[in-house]
Order: structure tokens, then sequence, then C-alpha cells
């Protein structure tokens, strides 16, 4: 029960902050999703980084790993958008800004997981 406690803590946080993100005003002219693919970088910056630092640290916290990584990292992140998002795209006929979108999420993202795993790894 306390394991769940944390991962909601840690999703509400994030939920929040994904929220608060996804104020920040963008060119209204623009289709392109950029508030989600900056919220989804972020987090797998974020979650990279903490892999990261759990991996070099031995003491880390199983508490604190779960609060950071399944519950603020799950609550920031925002896969369910990014898919919803792509199927509008393509349904309003805009199919290859949905291509470049999935493009730059998959790659961005799987390069700001690592990147942080390996500035940080010694």
């Amino acid at each position: 029960m306390y394991n769940c406690l944390l991962v909601g803590c840690g999703g509400f946080v994030g939920s929040v902050l994904r929220y608060l993100v996804s104020l920040i005003p963008v060119r209204e002219h623009t289709a392109f999703p950029v508030n989600t693919l900056v919220i989804n970088v972020a987090g797998a910056f974020l979650i990279g980084f903490l892999a990261a630092m759990v991996a070099e640290h031995e003491n880390f916290s199983p508490q604190m790993e779960l609060l950071l990584k399944a519950g603020l990292c799950g609550g920031f992140t925002t896969f369910s958008t990014f898919a919803l998002e792509t199927s509008e795209l393509v349904a309003n006929g805009r199919t290859a800004m949905a291509i470049v979108y999935v493009a730059a999420s998959m790659i961005l993202g799987v390069l700001a997981v690592a990147l942080p795993q390996v500035v940080f790894s010694r």
C-alpha cells in the first residue's frame, strides 16, 4: 500500500507539471504538437538520468526510485496524448507531419534516455 501511495504522489506532481507545461503558449498557426513532444523528451531525459543515478549509487532508495520513475515520470509523460495527437494529425490529412512527429518523438526520446546514462555513468 505504501508503494501505491508513493507512485500516486509522484504521479500527482508529474501530472500537474505536465499540465503546466501544456499551458506554455506555442504559435497557434502550427498544428505540430510541440508541447507534448517537449514533455515526452524531457520525461525521457529525466527517467534516463534517474536510471543512471540508480545504477551509480547502490544506496539509492528503492522507494525514491519508485516515486520518481513510476510516479513522477509516469505522470509527467504523455504517451496517450501522443497517440491521440498522432491519430488526429492523420485524420486531418497531415500524414507527413504525423510521421515526422512520431519519428522525432521516438528518436529524441531514446536519445534523451541514453544521454544522461552516458554522461553520468563512470
